[in-house]
């Protein structure tokens, strides 16, 4: 029978043979082994026939063993047995070929599956389109002959032989290694220029599939050649260092570092990761660099202490001890240390808060650390962040930078080898930034008890856990920390020492600690308690203790040199207040005293600085003018609006004190606050200055006994200030007997030593007319009334009273 035949009214009955993944086209030969039963019927029922002719269809699941109607292809390939041959399996290998195009209208048993079958006849296109599209397909047939080279010369010439453009189609697609699928959607194809299009299509995914499969193939293939030629290098060095009796074989460091990983007590990622940068280095020659970055990653791994964990033992007792030993004072941070173990000895691993010690320099911050590590057991590790501005000074480098390397967390990690020792982040405050990066934003992760467990470096890119770690962060101000960084931590203030701690200080710790380095006995050296207080008042200025040591060692130095000229190591030097100018120069520093007398319009004022409480005295002098007020001194911004608020509240009680509401056109006030070159600012000396002015426009003196601390308002009141504790220090070192200070500040007192507070007598005011009689070499009737002007031109300034009006 001939393809080509027409017939589409002609229906022939005929054995069916379902296939499994393979489509059967009109003009091919196939061998196929079959073992189905069914199948085995039909192809004996079809050689039992006159013309040996069979139906070949495709079934659309191949795991379906006994194939329904639902299961088969529309479209088959009526085909023609030619030759069966029996296998010692049972199977039977049948060679077919496919005669024409069917679709089978329905199906029945009769001793096998048998189908009506209606011929299936092309439908023929446009001439020159199906001209055209044959030429096309030929010419991809040649391209995909060339670059697959899976068809022979022989048949290629036999394909392009084929006139017809059906039949071409059909002859081309059973060569193609294609999807079943795609082929059965040719063989559906009743229109010649679609069924032609189809082919060409699988052509083109053919060639285009081949060029990159021989792309891989030829990668592959030089791959395997420099694998090869490396291996076969790496053993013949393996066999030189043999024979030379060499102990550094790059492959027996790569087996000993795997045994490592697969012993240490590791993450899984983190052995994972390791294991798999491991297994680079046995393919990578150690002379090449990347074998460098690799073993420099792998050593990082091994070395960080991933679980070591060091054993504290937590004793309350022992502790304050410690502390209490190490550091005189500091009660606050002390008893807060010692609450925050408590907890952690009752809880057994609470993710405590990150303390934060603020105070000025000097005042122990960083010592105060060491001694809470060697009270807990723990390693100390000190990180100083002053001026660091790069992100990867915290997080690292990615292993892409030529010298990468972790960040600093995980560096002193490393060198302490354990996983939680006691970090000082110091000087915290000093952090800055720049186009590397925010290092304290950085730090945002590091310091979240919250987040810290999964801390990704980026040199590691692994999650490593920090939680164990006891954090401590110092600083001498918090303005400059940013506020998300200062929400992550508890602030526990460390104040300046008082005059009398630091003797203490000096007596306990400095002095024995500067003999011994100095190498002098304790009985060559003997300082008196008036010579150390000289000491601190007259050649330190500072809020802690650093300057003080200094001045010390200089006395151990002038005496060793004594010791050593008179050849007497057994003598003792004493030194007292009169011998400090031979030994240490003359006074560096003083401090503002108090007036000798009473003065008008001069007033003792208490100002805070992070070295402690001075005396700042405040003058106020008048001269006639037109109403020009001038501050001098260096004051601050604050400072001079305190200066213009006080003098408004004298003119809103110009007639309370009896002086004429016009007084302000007539004269120039000038107030000054002495140390001029020093920068002074701050709302504290609101109430001196509005006493300072008053004082110069009444002709009244300022008590010289009397020192003030307030904030003033417009209204008169008084409102409360900082630095108490310092700022009552100031006083009673400059013999001051009263002092004047806001009633809200009463709660304050108890942060000040009584040994402090014994000598000094404390006014608590509400609003400055409480403060003027207190102040005010005057009393209360003569301030207000104006009665107690003496000089001239405050006389000027006086209220003229008439007979008729009455005198307030």
């Amino acid at each position: 029978m001939s393809e080509d035949r027409r017939g589409d009214d002609v229906f022939e009955e005929l054995p069916v043979m379902a296939l499994r993944e393979v489509v059967m086209f009109p003009r091919s030969i196939m061998p196929l082994y079959v073992g189905r039963d069914a199948s085995m019927k039909s192809i004996e029922i079809a050689q039992a026939s006159y013309s040996k002719l069979i139906f070949l269809v495709n079934q659309h699941t191949p795991e379906v063993e006994k194939p329904g109607t639902q299961d088969l292809a529309k479209v088959g390939c009526v085909s023609k047995v030619l030759q069966r041959l029996r296998l010692p399996d049972g199977t039977c290998k049948v060679l077919f070929e496919g005669v024409y195009r069917a679709r089978w209208e329905e199906l029945h048993e009769d001793g096998c599956t048998m189908a009506k079958l209606r011929r299936c006849a092309d439908t023929p296109g446009q001439q020159e389109e199906v001209e055209a599209l044959v030429q096309t397909v030929r010419e991809a047939l040649d391209e995909y002959a060339k670059t697959c080279r899976k068809i022979s010369p022989d048949l290629l010439m036999s394909i392009k032989a084929v006139k017809e453009p059906g039949a071409l189609a059909n002859t081309i697609v059973p060569h193609l290694k294609v999807d079943y699928h795609k082929k059965q959607k040719v063989l559906d194809e009743d229109d010649v220029v679609h069924r032609l299009e189809l082919t060409y299509e699988l052509l083109q995914s053919e060639v285009s599939l081949a060029s990159v499969e021989k792309r891989i193939k030829n990668r592959v293939r030089v791959q395997m050649e420099r694998n090869q030629r490396e291996y076969y290098l790496n053993e013949q060095i393996k066999a030189i260092n043999r024979e030379m009796g060499r102990d550094d074989d790059p492959q027996a460091e790569v087996d000993e570092i795997e045994q490592k990983l697969k012993k240490m007590d590791l993450p899984e990622e983190a052995r994972s990761k390791a294991l798999t940068e491991a297994h680079k280095l046995r393919n990578i020659p150690s002379s090449a660099v990347e074998y460098t970055v690799v073993r420099n990653y792998v050593d990082w791994i091994l070395d960080l202490p991933w679980n070591a964990l060091k054993e504290t033992v937590i004793d309350i007792e022992k502790a304050r001890d410690i502390l209490d030993g190490d550091h005189y004072g500091l009660e606050k941070p002390k008893e807060r240390i010692l609450e925050y173990l408590a907890v952690q000895k009752l809880s057994h691993g609470l993710k405590g808060p990150i303390l934060c010690f603020v105070g000025p320099p000097g005042v122990g911050k960083t010592s105060l650390a060491k001694s809470v590590a060697r009270a807990t057991g723990r390693d100390f590790v000190r990180l100083s962040l002053g001026g660091v501005r790069d992100e990867a000074e915290i997080r690292g480098h990615r292993r892409t930078y030529v010298g990468a390397l972790p960040g600093k967390i995980l560096q002193s990690l490393k060198r302490v080898k354990f996983n939680n020792p006691l970090f000082c982040l110091d000087e915290i405050d000093k952090l800055s930034s720049d186009y590397r990066g925010d290092p304290a934003s950085a730090l945002l992760e590091v310091l979240d008890p919250e987040q810290n467990n999964t801390f990704m470096d980026h040199y590691l890119e692994l999650e490593y856990d920090l939680s164990k770690i006891f954090f401590i962060t110092t600083a001498n101000t918090l303005h400059t920390i940013p506020v998300p960084l200062l929400d992550r931590m508890e602030v526990i203030e460390l104040n300046s020492y008082l005059e009398t701690e630091k003797r203490h200080i000096a007596r306990r710790f400095l002095l024995p600690r500067q003999i011994q380095e100095h190498g002098l006995k304790s009985t060559n050296l003997h300082v008196s308690d008036n010579a150390l207080i000289e000491i601190i008042r007259s050649y330190t200025y500072e809020a802690g203790v650093r300057d003080l040591e200094r001045q010390i060692a200089a006395l151990c130095r002038k005496t060793a040199i004594r010791l050593v000229e008179e050849n007497d190591l057994d003598k003792c030097v004493s030194i007292t207040r009169n011998s400090l100018p031979s030994l240490l120069g003359v006074k560096r520093y003083r401090h503002d005293e108090r007036e000798v007398e009473p003065r008008v319009g001069v007033c003792a004022g208490l100002a805070w600085s992070q070295r402690g409480g001075e005396i700042l005295l405040v003058e106020t002098t008048l001269m006639a003018g037109s109403g020009h007020v001038v501050t001098t001194g260096q004051l601050g911004e604050v400072m001079t609006e305190s200066a213009k608020a006080a003098l408004s509240y004298v003119r809103s009680r110009a007639d309370l004190l009896g002086l004429d509401p016009r007084f302000h056109r007539k004269i120039d006030i000038h107030v000054h606050v002495p140390a001029g070159a020093t920068p002074k600012d701050g709302p504290s000396a609101g109430i001196t200055l509005a006493t300072s002015i008053t004082s110069a426009l009444l002709g009244i003196p300022v008590r010289n006994d009397v020192a003030m601390t307030g904030e003033i308002s417009l209204r008169g009141r008084v409102l409360p200030i900082g630095g108490l504790r310092e700022k009552l220090l100031a006083a009673r070192r400059s013999g001051v007997r009263k002092v004047i200070i806001p009633h809200d500040n009463e709660k304050d007192l108890k942060e000040v030593p009584d040994e402090v507070l014994r000598d000094l007598k404390i006014v608590f005011v509400e609003h400055v007319d409480e403060v003027l009689p207190q102040a005010l070499a005057a009393t209360s009737e003569e301030i207000f009334s104006g009665r107690g002007n003496t000089q001239p031109i405050c006389r000027a300034l006086r209220l003229e009273k008439h007979d008729n009006q009455p005198t307030q």
